[in-house]
């Protein structure tokens, strides 16, 4: 069950960081809340791993979403260059995608490493 909680953390820490990167930014642009998207959709996810008989299937469901979030932010990401040198179009999108990516991918690593876990205790018993 660590792994629900941590989903639902995950998935409250990207709508937060959707709803603020909405506000900041005082646009009217619906990709402003792409994390938050991906953070509601862990949220369900972990509401779902939350019964012991679709435990690992609701987890397995937010690997799959957080691993979506992280390649889908990554077109943003590589344009970090230019907000380092000033040049960015939309510096508040390459930030909120760098944050969707960070977040999405160690919470991806910290899963597979809880799967790979409970399969050599499983096997081990």
């Amino acid at each position: 069950m660590m792994m629900t909680r941590l989903t639902t953390i995950v998935g409250a820490l990207l709508v937060l960081t959707g709803v603020v990167a909405f506000v900041v930014t005082s646009t009217s642009s619906v990709t402003a809340l792409i994390p938050a998207f991906v953070g509601g959709l862990l949220l369900i996810c972990a509401a779902v791993s939350s019964r012991p008989n679709l435990h690992r299937h609701g987890i397995h469901a937010a690997l799959v979403v957080a691993l979506l979030g992280a390649l889908g932010s990554l077109m943003n990401v590589a344009k970090i260059g230019q907000l380092l040198d000033g040049t960015a179009e939309r510096p508040a999108a390459i930030i909120t995608s760098v944050i969707l990516l960070v977040v999405c991918a160690v919470y991806v690593v910290i899963g597979v490493r809880s799967f790979v876990a409970a399969r050599k205790a499983r096997v081990a018993a």
